[in-house]
């Protein structure tokens, strides 16, 4: 089970590298990600360079796909032939994205009615697109997820180690990661978000 944690260049080290990290403590379960790229290698927004461990078409193969936010969002979402990279398809893969990330979502037409969760900065963007934006750090709707700020990357990752290996694992991930003496708290917390964001559907 692969999953492709979608980063350009401009990105939020926090919304790429934390859903990674957590979700690659999945590895002996047949769960990892991989940073996923459009060029060879890629510029932080605060300068720091990474090099990508999968090309963009890896998205096409992965079982999950995560969209990752940064200063360039608008770029991206305004180069055509970067989104034609993204062939994506919610009937057979889980499909997330991470504050302005909702941008993306919405280009390719894949929120249509669905709410979204974004950053504040990206908010005024994403509702220009005529998606209403919760305030709320996560919500999901089938195979597609969104959430909103920098540190609701753990949400993410949470919902899709929930959907690709069960609670009991997603717990466990979040448990160990978490601040030592607010382990429990800092796993309830998570669970009630991704809990709640998908109720809302009901």
């Amino acid at each position: 089970m692969q999953v492709a944690v979608v980063t350009f260049d401009g990105f939020n080290e926090l919304d790429s590298f934390i859903a990674s990290a957590l979700i690659n403590r999945c590895r002996n379960d047949g769960l990892e990600a991989f940073i996923t790229t459009p060029t060879p290698v890629i510029t932080s927004m605060n300068g720091v360079e990474v090099t990508g461990q999968r090309p963009m078409e890896f998205v096409t193969e992965a079982e999950v796909v995560l969209i990752g936010s940064g200063v360039k969002t608008r770029d991206v979402v305004a180069d055509d032939r970067l989104i034609s990279r993204l062939e994506l398809d919610p009937s057979r893969q889980l499909i997330g994205a991470q504050c302005s990330g909702a941008l993306v979502l919405a280009r390719l037409g894949l929120l249509d009615a669905m709410p979204a969760c974004t950053d504040m900065k990206s908010r005024p963007f994403v509702e220009a697109c005529g998606v209403t934006v919760l305030d709320a750090p996560f919500h999901a709707e089938g195979n597609i997820a969104t959430a909103g700020g920098c540190l609701a990357s753990q949400y993410l990752a949470t919902w899709v180690i929930t959907r690709m290996l069960g609670e009991d694992a997603a717990r466990d991930v979040i448990g160990y990661a978490a601040p030592v003496g607010e382990n429990q708290e800092t796993v309830e917390r998570a669970m009630r978000a991704v809990n709640a964001g998908e109720i809302s559907l009901r």
